[in-house]
């Protein structure tokens, strides 16, 4: 097989898979808005992720120091851009809106502004079907929030749960076209230790603040559970598929398959969160898989040389 086919490949399945694993990050954020503050959350889980990962990265971080320690206002910037806006203000929607609402507005908004951002700020070429499939997707979100009414839609406001999704799919855009920078003497291992640890050291204080303003955390098996799939599933394997994925395939078309989470969202949250699922989500659903279907074709993602 064709090395450019084995990666396209490669990087369309380690794409899905983060995919699937972030879509209960969603649901996740809906289900224990009630009990754990939205920096709590978001700090237990990238400390899990540096703990879990910390032994396998230590020797190696040793090698690759001189690096890192080069590279370290990008590094902020990463884990910035990511863990401390990003998945903070995911956690921060979760209090304000539905687990469904945040993966369609969320998700299918990202690719576009990496896209945009793609083509502004580092000259990314886009093709036209790319841009067709965009389309499909914006159509898609309308249909969300219009609710199928051209009326409903021009009166509509953004709730302040929205408003914290679409500000947080802009940083996760930041932190998609971030990782296709990645220096090229740091390990993929490496990049996501110092990521998760600087991320984890950011949001700190943010923790102790919650925790001296907040009702105490109740934990059991299941809050557990739960952070460490926030640790172990959402942030250490889905990152790591995830800028494989970029690495293989690029920022501007990994990027579109996020537009799947809104599909693996839905179905979780209608079977965890008993939240009901309308005609509308459908068929805004079906507008998002076509339009990643038509941005993902062949004839979408042929390469045109610039003239300069």
């Amino acid at each position: 097989m064709p090395a450019g086919k084995r990666n396209l490949y490669i990087g369309v399945s380690l794409a899905v898979v983060s995919t699937i694993v972030w879509s209960g990050n969603f649901v996740i954020a809906r289900g224990i808005s009630g009990s754990v503050p939205p920096m709590s959350t978001n700090f237990f889980r990238w400390m899990t992720a540096t703990v879990l990962l910390f032994p396998f990265a230590f020797k190696r971080f040793l090698l690759e120091k001189e690096m890192v320690f080069k590279n370290w206002k990008y590094f902020l910037a990463v884990s910035f851009s990511c863990i401390l806006l990003f998945n903070s203000f995911i956690y921060i929607a979760g209090h304000h809106t539905t687990a469904i609402n945040m993966a369609l507005i969320g998700t299918t908004t990202s690719p576009v502004f990496t896209i945009v951002l793609g083509a502004i700020f580092f000259k990314e070429h886009v093709p036209l079907l790319r841009i067709a499939g965009l389309a499909f997707c914006i159509a898609g979100i309308m249909v969300l929030l219009s609710q199928g009414s051209i009326e409903r839609l021009l009166a509509f406001r953004f709730s302040a749960g929205d408003w914290w999704v679409l500000s947080g799919s802009f940083f996760f855009a930041v932190y998609t076209l971030l990782v296709k920078r990645k220096p090229a003497g740091v390990s993929p291992l490496i990049f996501l230790f110092v990521f998760f640890f600087l991320g984890a050291l950011m949001l700190a204080p943010f923790y102790l603040w919650e925790q001296q303003h907040s009702d105490r955390i109740i934990w059991d098996v299941r809050l557990g559970g739960i952070v460490l799939y926030l640790g172990l599933g959402a942030s250490l394997i889905a990152y790591l598929c995830w800028n494989e994925a970029i690495l293989r395939i690029g920022s501007s078309r990994t990027a579109l398959f996020g537009n799947l989470i809104p599909i693996f969202s839905t179905l979780e949250a209608l079977l965890i969160l008993n939240e009901k699922i309308h005609v509308i989500h459908i068929i805004s659903g079906a507008l998002v898989i076509i339009g990643l279907v038509v941005a993902n074709s062949a004839k979408a993602n042929v390469v045109k040389p610039i003239a300069i």
